[in-house]
Formats: structure tokens, C-alpha cells, sequence
């Protein structure tokens, strides 16, 4: 877990000093940063995550590389839904929304064919008994 937290710290920095821009296995991906509460502790957290659109509103995936179970973040988003997005070098307040049903299948869809290896995480999620819920952030 501290090599994970050591990774998504050095992302964020990463981010920040460039402007939302990231290098390495991010290079060329639209990063958005999401900063929430703890679901648990309700402590300040921030996510580093890949991320589409939908019209003005911000898509995010909680695929979690295909695991078996949801990460973290999607607990925290759905305990306490007012989030704080970063993208490039604007900042705002959003509200996350978990999509459902057909808009779910969408979104994900859309996701998955600008960037390919989400279409992997789905199979793998699935092959596992999840289905990978799917967030729209929208600006308050």
C-alpha cells in the first residue's frame, strides 16, 4: 500500500508542476486529479485518474485495472459525492453521479474506445463478477 501511495503522490506532482500533464505509463492520457473525503476517516484524499467526457461533464472509471474488487476512491465517491476535479490547470467543485443501466453501458463504451485497455479491465472485471461502476462528475 505505501508503494501505491508513493506512486499516485508522485503522480499529482507530476500533474501540478506540469499543467495536468503526465509522463510514463500516462503519457498522452487525459489526468484528472479528484480530491474527496474519506469515506471512513473523512480526511482529504486525492486520486489521480484517466479520465473521458461526456458534454461538460468528466467520466471516471472505477476499474481498478480489471481487479475483482472496486478501488478505494469509489467508496469515498459515493459516501461523500462533492468532489473538487483538477483538470490541466483549472479546478472546480463537482458532484459525482454513479451512471446506470444503458447510460453506464455508454459511457464505458466511449471510454473504452479512446482508450483500449479499458475494454480488457471489463473483460477481466467481468470474468470476476464485477461490473465497473462508472462516475459522471458534474460541475456544481
Amino acid at each position: 500500500m505505501t508503494d501505491f501511495l508513493e506512486f499516485n503522490k508522485n503522480v499529482i506532482e507530476e500533474f501540478r508542476a506540469n499543467g495536468g500533464v503526465c509522463g510514463g505509463m500516462f503519457e498522452g492520457m487525459p489526468m484528472v486529479l479528484v480530491t474527496m473525503k474519506g469515506a471512513k476517516t473523512g480526511r482529504e484524499l486525492c486520486s489521480p485518474l484517466v479520465y473521458s467526457t461526456d458534454g461538460d461533464d468528466i467520466i471516471v472509471a472505477a476499474s481498478k485495472g480489471g481487479a475483482p474488487e472496486h478501488p478505494q476512491w469509489y467508496y469515498n465517491l459515493v459516501a461523500n459525492p462533492v468532489v473538487t476535479v483538477e483538470v490541466g490547470t483549472e479546478q472546480w467543485e463537482a458532484t459525482a453521479h454513479v451512471a446506470e443501466g444503458e447510460e453506464r453501458k455508454r459511457l464505458y463504451a466511449a471510454q473504452a474506445a479512446q482508450m483500449s485497455q479499458f475494454a480488457d479491465y471489463e473483460k477481466s472485471a467481468t470474468a470476476a463478477g464485477r461490473e465497473i461502476p462508472v462516475f459522471r462528475l458534474v460541475r456544481n
